[in-house]
């Protein structure tokens, strides 16, 4: 068992940014819900408390025993989890006219543990609105900004600590290292958490528990599902049974291109063309929401009928991955809608399989690290996330073949173009969409009343978020020019300067 280090999530929209940057310091960690904490183990070495929107001051404020942690573990409050430490112990935490939101330039007392060996000045980032005004007399300052001063304490002579900033953003220009003071010399942890240490292990309890069964799993051509398949056939070879549907809405040229990527890791795929039936069914429909459902329907039917041929299988495999887990057990709750081709839409439950979920413990860059550590090549596992629904949903408005072959072609010249400079590694997602307007063009001497493209790239970690890439002009300009001048039916290109939020990363 690895070492771990608790979150509890008070709702801060940060949390999971706590958790990544542990783990990339080799460190096991996991988020609960403050109200939901599991049971307390040899496996925990500490407990960090996150920050969030409520006060203290609240009515309905998150609390928890804290005394009965600490009697047990280090702990590190941040923001609320610093504030909520000094309130439930006497001190003081007062309310703010003003939410200080931004840099502020930390001075610290680097003989605390916790700030060991960090400048005695570092730029870190605030975002509160309460203040701890007073400290207990057990408690001793151990950090203060010019408007703050208290923005770290320790109580005397136990291992609990509390910062009013956030550690865990990059703005924060050490705070890594003040994370790694904390769960290395603080908690004790010695960085077990590895790509390598999680293969082995992975394969290994895949073994034991799927034995001699059959497991069937649903490729997309991403890097979760591909990741989970590799680490499954390692595990129990050509007992895994991988189905790639192709609903005839991918990139131009990938169905064939992602299938011969996945014969060639000797991965036992059966590849299947329904793109007709999907043309089918989406025939005349122009709403995202019924296009979602109809695809997500097509694809069960189709799964089911294509697992079918697999005698005795046990087993569902599925490439859910450590984001998708926090959020079914959030502070807040579920998320209200989920999109319907997320979903397997009730497929273990008809199909009488158990689940596999290989890689339910791990965030999108650990996915691509693990990809790395088992030989998957780059074109794999660094391939851009791409939507389940496909081209359905950057085709805006009604879907017809031509549409489809038009922003495939224009989709591929963009893309390659982004890989012939060196900017496809850049971006997180990048991508373009069909617009349902036409405009006056002139190509040659003559007229032209055609359709328009949008260009979108995006950097983001996780999708939550995400800000707009800017490409350089003189590379927008290339891509325009060959989109214009070599797709039929597009005289106009233009690029999406949107982020998230408010805006979506995709259109539809």
């Amino acid at each position: 068992m690895h070492q771990k280090i608790l979150v509890l999530d008070f709702g801060s929209q940060l949390t999971q940014l706590i958790a990544r940057r542990l783990r990339e310091l080799r460190v096991y960690c996991e988020i609960h819900p403050y109200n939901k904490i599991p049971q307390l183990d040899e496996t925990i070495r500490g407990i960090i408390l996150s920050g969030s929107p409520a006060s203290v001051h609240d009515n309905a404020a998150p609390q928890i025993d804290i005394n009965n942690l600490s009697s047990k573990y280090p702990i590190l409050g941040i923001c609320y989890g610093a504030q909520l430490i000094a309130n439930n112990n006497g001190g003081v935490v007062s309310k703010t006219s003003n939410k200080e939101y931004g840099r502020a330039i930390l001075e610290a007392n680097t003989g605390c543990e916790l700030f060991a060996g960090i400048s005695q000045t570092s730029q870190v980032w605030m975002s509160h609105g309460d203040t701890i005004t007073s400290l207990p007399e057990t408690f001793e300052t151990v950090a203060n900004t010019d408007s703050i001063p208290i923005a770290g304490f320790r109580i005397r002579g136990k291992n609990i600590f509390g910062i009013q900033f956030h550690p865990e953003v990059t703005h924060s220009i050490e705070g890594k290292k003040i994370l790694k003071n904390f769960v290395y010399n603080i908690c004790g942890c010695n960085g077990d958490w590895t790509p390598a240490n999680f293969v082995e292990e992975t394969i290994e309890q895949i073994k034991q528990t799927v034995g001699n069964d059959k497991v069937i799993l649903g490729l997309s051509g991403g890097v979760d599902s591909s990741v989970a398949a590799a680490l499954i056939s390692k595990a129990i070879g050509k007992n895994l049974y991988c189905i790639f549907i192709n609903h005839g809405l991918l990139r131009k040229n990938e169905f064939q291109e992602v299938l011969q990527a996945y014969q060639s890791l000797d991965l036992n795929v059966k590849g299947v063309d329904a793109s007709e039936i999907f043309y089918e069914q989406l025939n005349g429909i122009s709403d995202p929401e019924q296009k979602r459902k109809i695809i997500g329907r097509v694809f069960v039917e189709m799964f089911d009928k294509e697992a079918a041929q697999v005698e005795g299988a046990r087993w569902l495999a599925q490439g859910t991955i450590y984001p998708d887990v926090i959020e079914s057990v959030s502070v807040n709750g579920p998320s209200a809608t989920i999109k319907s081709h997320h979903n397997v839409g009730g497929l273990p439950e008809k199909m009488n399989l158990k689940i596999l979920e290989p890689l339910r413990s791990l965030f999108k860059d650990e996915v691509r690290n693990v990809g790395a550590e088992i030989g998957l090549p780059n074109e794999i596992i660094g391939r851009h996330p791409f939507p389940g629904p496909g081209l359905a949903i950057r085709i805006l408005g009604e879907i017809t073949r031509e549409k489809i072959k038009t922003l495939q072609e224009a989709d591929s010249i963009y893309i390659n173009e982004l890989k012939a400079a060196g900017w496809y590694d850049k971006i997180w997602q990048a991508g373009a969409i069909f617009l349902p307007v036409q405009s006056v063009g002139v190509m040659g001497d003559e007229r032209t009343y055609e359709n328009a493209v949008c260009l979108r790239a995006v950097m983001s970690r996780d999708g939550m978020t995400a800000d707009w890439v800017h490409i350089p002009y003189e590379l927008l300009a290339v891509i325009s020019n060959k989109i214009i001048n070599n797709v039929k039916g597009i005289n106009r290109v233009v690029y999406d300067i949107s982020s998230k939020p408010p805006a979506t990363i995709e259109w539809e």
